[in-house]
């Protein structure tokens, strides 16, 4: 049986952290930074995590990052 394919997307967005969670940036962080505040701007710098009920669905698309 082939490889399964990753879905690039997701490949590129989200990694798997050591304890297996999946961790993301942050959006609106790209343009239109002016009237943000900095302090807006500092907290989206920061990753977190996905909700736990789209675990499965994103690491469904990379099925080979352990």
């Amino acid at each position: 049986m082939p490889k399964m394919k990753s879905h690039r997307g997701a490949a590129k967005r989200f990694r798997k952290t050591g304890s297996g969670k999946i961790k993301r940036n942050q959006s609106h962080r790209r343009h239109i930074l002016t009237k943000k505040s900095t302090k807006r701007k500092r907290h989206l710098r920061t990753a977190s995590y996905i909700h736990a009920s789209d675990e499965k669905l994103i690491a469904r698309m990379m099925p080979y990052k352990h």
